[in-house]
């Protein structure tokens, strides 16, 4: 996958991290940005004969900062050049609960001003309850935007996320949040494997709406040809090709290539995972216009580049790949 180059950035354990980015040195030279999981709530404690995921979900983390920078429990801090990733995911899961609630708002205080005195640059998933919260599910999408509003109104950009990773609910809550703030951008999370029209629906029905970063993990990993379905996803948001067209496309390279699929190709092109049915406006179609949004302005590509003009990512500070990054997204 960082070979084919066509994803912006591949998410590890702190663990994987070090083998991949530090010893083997994967991205040293690539436009593909590594990340790491910076911290582990028990909602993902999801062991095989374990319960703790039916509990509500408690703060906790297993990776360090500086392990995930250089995998030593000291960085030295004279270079903004770590050897190891500069970007983690941080997880919050309300649950409805003050006490629950304002413990996880903690934690996540002090990991971030951690990282603002670190300079680990982070992205926020904002998981939906893991147990019951007394919400109905399609009031959800109104909860979590209004949990995201009041965790990062008192931080100011100095601590703020590069962007958000959540669960899409539909067209009225991600329109919503995605012009509250036009320095925010929207990402959704993929969630369970489902359909191959699922995911390629997922991605495109998000973005028309205002997601400008997909986070796919057990979509792609499931995937019977990982690389083929990266392909597809970026021909639908590049507007190439329809979700349906996509699935056909994708049974196409699999037949080419002798791979069964797991599913008949009728069977691939039903919509069956839940997070696409809390679609309060289902005959709305409205496409999302942030005025004066500052982020659609011409982005300075003030960064290192080889006598070929491309972009010289070995030799880039964690500054200059952060404006690299934005120019990509943008």
């Amino acid at each position: 996958m960082v070979q084919q180059g066509l994803v912006d950035i591949v998410l590890m354990s702190a663990y994987v991290n070090e083998q991949l980015t530090i010893k083997e040195g994967l991205f040293k030279n690539s436009a593909v940005t590594p990340a790491a999981r910076a911290n582990d709530t028990t909602d993902v404690w999801a062991m095989r004969h374990g319960c703790y995921t039916r509990e509500p979900s408690q703060p906790f983390r297993s990776a360090s900062i500086d392990h995930i920078q250089c995998g030593e429990i000291e960085c030295d801090r004279t270079s903004d050049n770590f050897a190891g990733a500069n970007l983690g995911l941080y997880s919050l899961t309300f649950v409805n609960d003050l006490r629950q609630d304002r413990e996880a708002l903690r934690w996540y205080k002090d990991f971030r001003e951690e990282a603002e005195r670190k300079k680990f640059r982070h992205f926020l998933e904002i998981f939906d309850p893991n147990v019951s919260s007394g919400i109905a599910p399609e009031k959800l999408g109104e909860f979590i935007n209004d949990y995201i509003i009041r965790t990062l109104a008192g931080v100011p950009d100095s601590g703020r996320p590069d962007f958000l990773k959540i669960v899409y609910h539909g067209p009225k809550a991600m329109e919503e949040i995605a012009q509250y703030d036009p320095n925010l951008i929207v990402g959704i999370l993929g969630g369970s494997a489902g359909t191959t029209y699922d995911a390629f629906k997922l991605i495109h029905d998000a973005q028309k709406y205002g997601a400008r970063v997909a986070l796919y993990g057990r979509k792609i990993n499931n995937a019977e040809h990982q690389l083929a379905f990266i392909e597809m996803l970026r021909h639908i948001t590049s507007g190439k090709i329809s979700p349906a067209e996509a699935v056909h496309a994708y049974h196409g390279v699999l037949q080419a290539k002798g791979i069964k699929p797991h599913r008949s190709l009728a069977d691939d092109l039903k919509c069956t995972d839940q997070a696409m049915s809390y679609d309060g406006s289902a005959a709305r179609r409205a496409t999302v216009e942030i005025r004066n949004n500052p982020l659609a302005k011409t982005i300075s590509s003030d960064w290192p580049k080889r006598a070929d003009g491309s972009p010289d990512f070995e030799k880039m500070n964690s500054a200059q790949r952060l404006a690299y990054d934005r120019a990509r997204l943008g």
